[in-house]
Order: structure tokens, then C-alpha cells, then sequence
């Protein structure tokens, strides 16, 4: 299909007009993420891309705490993208009760575990299975089994996607670290992700026990929106399994401080598990340092900075880590 005719094809079909630029840019994107589309679909992710692109550059002109930036989902909506890699099953993590109990502080101003020693494991990439809970779970266990034995072993999702169903958990559809947390609890183990290796798709349950390789003796709980609970567990133990609102902005997010005027902060409305491995304060902002499972390609190399001390998007809703 040559540009003239999709061109004409796009300003019948659009009441966006898109420009001989917006193609340069597009074909430019393809490139750089492999992308190929047919003569049919290449309009449509064409037309997506321009709108995400005139969206990002008019976020990123005002004034703002974080950046945007394009990215391997600029050519889906956030519909497309919500239902790809969020969770489709509603996780209510009120049921879950707390009992961490808070040491006296003071704390630090700032706390980095991958600073601290090789305490953290390199960004994963969940692709498109919405199991970022069985991500946070794993990078949070991975964590803190290095932190009490000093040895730093990346572990399985899959196994967590396939097999940990009974604590209310739903593979590719969603779950929660804590209901992970609890299954690898009471399953006696969890494999390395060597001998249980990822695949992104719900699969059957093959476990061997004789090949475990990290467990859980007891799982805490942060009491529900209590975040200066989560600072004292992040500054005294270690790296911190929580869930959040996920909304379009954050699709793109690039750097800087992520905040958000229209995410929910409820515990029924969480969508997306990842794992805080610190804290810091950039001027007058407070933030967590967060690491994500959407590859190293996205955000500050897989990792993004959101603001601390006002439950944003609901990240202090059902906080959570296991004890080893």
C-alpha cells in the first residue's frame, strides 16, 4: 500500500489527519521494535501510533513531574494494552489482613537494595500474560532469600502462572503476591525459573518438589494503606511486593516521578503487581524506586520512580513480603 493511499484511505476513515511525518516516525517505531503489520492492520496501528505520539509530545510540553516517552506499546490502545498485560480477574486485596509490626525508626532518607549488594535480579519481561503478580512475587522472594543467605537466584513464574490457583489466584488473568506468597508457603517451594522456565501462557501444573529451590516460612502483610509501614519494611528488611492503579499515562512513562489526578486508590482497583526495592526524595518529592516486569526497555530501564506518602494510585493497598 503506498503512502497516498493510505493517506486517503486514513482521512476518510479519521477525523485525525496524520501527516507525512507521523508515517516517517511509525516506520521508524516498526523498525526499531520488529514490528510488521498487514496491508489491512497497518492503517489502524498507524492511526493509534499518531494519537499516542500527540499524546506523549503534549504531556511532555507541559509542566509535569515525570516524562513519557514512546515505547514497545505505542501502537495499541490502552484498552488493547489493559487487557494484554493487567489483570483481567478484579483482585480485592482487602481481605487480606495486617500484621507487620513497625520497628522505631528513624529510617533513612534514602534506601537503594540494589545498592546494598546483589540483592535484586535483573528487569523481566511478563509479555503478554497479565501474571505480574507471579513477577513481584518472584523479584521479592529472589530478594530476600539473597539478603538471608547471599545468594541471589532468579525463580519460577510459571510455576506460580501454572500451579498456585487454589490461593485465588488466576495465571495470566491475574492474582496477588501475598495469595503467591501464601501457596509457596504452604506447597513447600518454589523452582529456579532454569528448571520451571516462563512460556507467558497458562499451562498445567508440573511441580517437582525435589526440585525446590526457595520457601516461605511465614508471609507479612503491610496493614492496608499504612505506606510509612511499607518505608520501615523497605529500610529495615527488604524489598517490598505492592499492587497499584495502572492508568493510561503510565503506559509511556519515560522518567521523573510518576503521579496521577485520575488512578484509584481503593484496594478492589489495583491491576498491576511490581516490587519496590527503595525510596528517595528529588527536591520537594518523595518517591519509591520500583521495579517493573515489561522489559528493560521500558521506563528508567525497566524500573520507574512514583511519589511516596500519599497512597498514590493505591500502592500502599495491599503491601506485602515473605519470610524466609
Amino acid at each position: 500500500m503506498n503512502t497516498l493511499l493510505v493517506f486517503a484511505f486514513l482521512s476518510a476513515a479519521s477525523a485525525l489527519p496524520l501527516s507525512q511525518q507521523d508515517e516517517f516516525h511509525f516506520k521508524s517505531w516498526m523498525e526499531q521494535h520488529n514490528r510488521d503489520y498487514n496491508i489491512r492492520e497497518y492503517p489502524n496501528r498507524l492511526q493509534i501510533f499518531a494519537e499516542n505520539k500527540r499524546r506523549i509530545d503534549k504531556h511532555n510540553a507541559g509542566n509535569h513531574s515525570f516524562s513519557m516517552k514512546l515505547n514497545q506499546f505505542s501502537d495499541m490502545t490502552f484498552t488493547e494494552f489493559r487487557k494484554a498485560f493487567l489483570w483481567s480477574v478484579p483482585q480485592n486485596c482487602s481481605a487480606t489482613k495486617g500484621k507487620y509490626l513497625q520497628s522505631n525508626g528513624p529510617h533513612p532518607d534514602s534506601v537503594d537494595w540494589r545498592k546494598k549488594g546483589n540483592f535484586v535480579t535483573p528487569v523481566k519481561n511478563q509479555g503478554s500474560c497479565g501474571s505480574c503478580w507471579t513477577f513481584s512475587t518472584t523479584g521479592c522472594l529472589e530478594s530476600v532469600t539473597a539478603i538471608n543467605t547471599g545468594k541471589l537466584v532468579p525463580l519460577s513464574e510459571q510455576q506460580l502462572v501454572d500451579c498456585a490457583q487454589d490461593f485465588n489466584n488466576h495465571g495470566c488473568n491475574g492474582g496477588l503476591p501475598s495469595q503467591a506468597f501464601e501457596y509457596i508457603m504452604y506447597n513447600k517451594g518454589l523452582m529456579t525459573e532454569k528448571d520451571y522456565p516462563y512460556t507467558a501462557f497458562d499451562d498445567a501444573c508440573v511441580y517437582k518438589p525435589e526440585l525446590a529451590a526457595a520457601f516461605v516460612k511465614d508471609v507479612v502483610n503491610i496493614t492496608a494503606n499504612d505506606e510509612m509501614g511499607m518505608v520501615d519494611a523497605v529500610a529495615t528488611h527488604n524489598p517490598v511486593s505492592f499492587a497499584f492503579d495502572v492508568t493510561s499515562d503510565f503506559m509511556h512513562y519515560s522518567k521523573g516521578v510518576f503521579t496521577s489526578t485520575v488512578c484509584e486508590k481503593t484496594a478492589d482497583k489495583v491491576n498491576h503487581a511490581v516490587l519496590a526495592v527503595g525510596y528517595g526524595q528529588e527536591k520537594d518529592s518523595p518517591y519509591w524506586i520500583v521495579k517493573n516486569s515489561w522489559g528493560e526497555g521500558w521506563g528508567i530501564n525497566g524500573y520507574f520512580l512514583i511519589e511516596r506518602g500519599k497512597n498514590m494510585c493505591g500502592l500502599a493497598a495491599c503491601s506485602s513480603f515473605p519470610v524466609v
